[in-house]
């Protein structure tokens, strides 16, 4: 028999990711029971609301997890580390946001319009992870691509912006923008270089291959996700002076040829996806329209004549709810709906 409702926490909720998931949880309606807003010791004490109600935020700890049916990670891979398994010991089912358990084998890696079905492997360790945002939006546009016409090869070119990175970075940016505009000494310190005005092709640490971590994530994920392991999928992961919502310029090689019209019909049809295609109106996707919004915003479709089957996309999502707290929420009520 269904429970009616479902004790929650959210770990890291009072960082960006966090306050986004209280909201999509609220906005879905998710049928919450109690609600446990868990925090570092210099967080907690705060009050946050949460469906017409304040909520004390409590400091994390191995008890905290205590008739928690699902528990909600987004503070960091070190937090997840320590703190998942005893959530799963108190007998929760962790959604994880940090990449720390990302490519176990045994771990299903989902995004819902693509394949939610990986969510009844949650059993063996009652664990599922979320992918990478500048992942998630990508397969979301690359699913239907590939189901119809098979993908050979993929070139994503990333433009993601600062929120990614933490509220510190958004105050970096604002900051940096003030001082510029008053003639004030630019200081750095979540960026290694001023991120204002500028882009920064330097996401996560690099790698020996000279790839960043962002890179390796999103290629390495987009094979799992879509079941590819060979998949070639290579990146460039940049950042950009932009608060909210990521933008990708994604290149598709198929092995069956797709019209630039076929694309854009499947895409309309698609789970999650708004097509917004008409250049003669100037009308494509934009950070500033994803931002706040529930969709994957796709665009600029159009064949890449340089390869027979070749298709160039702009894909575009706010990353801090689609790339982040939207996705951990869709999986939870898949999980409540056919598996709790």
């Amino acid at each position: 028999m269904k429970k009616p409702k479902y004790n929650v926490a959210i770990v890291g909720a009072t960082g960006a990711v966090g306050e986004q998931m209280r909201e999509v949880l609220e906005e879905r309606k998710f049928p919450v029971g109690e609600m446990r807003l868990l925090a570092s010791e210099r967080s907690a004490g705060q009050f946050l609301e949460f469906d017409g109600r304040q909520h004390r935020v409590s400091v994390l700890n191995e008890n905290s997890f205590e008739n928690t049916d699902i528990a909600l990670f987004s503070a960091g891979g070190t937090v997840s580390a320590k703190y998942v398994p005893p959530a799963v010991s108190a007998g929760a089912v962790v959604i994880d946001n940090t990449a720390h358990f990302r490519m176990a084998p045994d771990i299903p890696l989902v995004v819902p319009e693509v394949n939610a079905s990986a969510i009844s492997d949650y059993k063996k360790r009652r664990i599922i992870a979320n992918p990478n945002c500048s992942t998630i939006q990508m397969v979301v546009a690359l699913k239907p691509i590939h189901d119809a016409a098979r993908i050979k090869r993929v070139v994503v070119s990333t433009y993601q912006s600062v929120s990614g990175a933490g509220r510190q970075a958004m105050e970096e940016l604002s900051q940096q923008v003030a001082a510029l505009y008053n003639s004030k000494v630019v200081e750095k310190k979540k960026f290694p270089h001023q991120i204002a005005f500028n882009c920064i092709p330097h996401i996560d640490v690099f790698m020996e291959d000279g790839y960043t971590k962002e890179e390796w994530k999103m290629i390495h994920e987009t094979r799992k996700i879509l079941g590819e392991p060979s998949l070639a999928v290579t990146a460039t992961t940049v950042r950009v002076p932009v608060f909210f919502s990521h933008s990708e310029s994604v290149n598709v090689e198929t092995e069956k040829k797709l019209t630039a019209a076929e694309v854009k019909s499947l895409l309309r049809q698609a789970p999650g996806i708004i097509v917004a295609d008409a250049p003669e109106n100037n009308l494509y996707p934009l950070a500033l329209d994803a931002t706040g919004k529930d969709a994957t915003y796709v665009g600029r479709i159009r064949e890449d004549h340089s390869v027979q089957n070749g298709i160039n996309l702009w894909v575009v999502a706010d990353n801090l709810r689609k790339g982040a707290a939207l996705n951990a929420v869709q999986i939870a009520e898949i999980l409540i709906r056919d598996y709790l």
